[in-house]
């Protein structure tokens, strides 16, 4: 997994957020060792970006990889969210889950994405064509298999969430291919008991 020394020599403390990158210009579509880095970042539908890094922000990273963790996880969720590891597709808690309501950050609750953006993209895993807010993900380059693939982290705990690609839906054309075990689903009608007011009026 990409960084995790960095995330283990960390204390829970370290969630201060460091100067948000700036995205490189036209003219800098390669890195110095000449690989091509394009996209050099995602684009949300209300003009945010986000800019793919070339490792993981340690500044972002609020949990420390721990048994606790596990325990309360699982031993496969774990290896998912803390190790970087990929469910099997078609059996795993969310691929077809149509419910309506919000999808949070297995370790800390944050929301991240909402069933009004999920789609069925034959994959698998539960897809999504936006978050709900792109300041909740950081989307660092994974160079792992041979293959040059976009990694996308909860920043608010460094958790491994699964991957972006640029094969999805309008209007973002993107595909935010996601684990179920890195997701917690809260449905529509149990949102404001659980905190979330705000959201539950997106489904009204």
């Amino acid at each position: 997994m990409i960084g995790l020394a960095a995330i283990l020599s960390l204390a829970a403390s370290s969630c201060l957020s460091k100067e948000p990158d700036v995205p490189a210009g036209p003219g800098t579509a390669a890195n110095q060792d000449g690989r091509d880095l394009q996209p050099l970042s995602v684009t949300a539908p209300n003009g945010g970006t986000l800019v793919i890094k070339k490792a993981a922000d340690p500044s972002n990273i609020c949990f420390v990889p721990s048994e606790d963790l596990r325990t309360r996880l699982g031993d496969d969720a774990y290896d998912v969210v803390a190790r970087g590891g990929t469910e099997p597709p078609f059996q795993n808690a969310y691929w077809n889950n149509h419910a309506q309501g919000i999808y949070v950050d297995a370790v800390d609750g944050t929301p991240l994405f909402t069933s009004k953006e999920k789609y069925d993209s034959g994959t698998g895993w539960p897809s999504f064509w936006t978050p709900i807010s792109q300041d909740s993900l950081e989307l660092v380059e994974d160079l792992s298999y041979g293959m040059r693939r976009i990694e996308v982290r909860s920043k608010s705990t460094g958790a491994h969430l699964g991957h972006v690609f640029d094969d999805g839906p309008a209007p973002t054309g993107l595909r935010y291919c996601m684990n179920s075990a890195s997701l917690r689903f809260i449905p529509r009608e149990d949102l404001a008991q659980q905190g979330f007011p705000e959201l539950a009026k997106l489904f009204e």
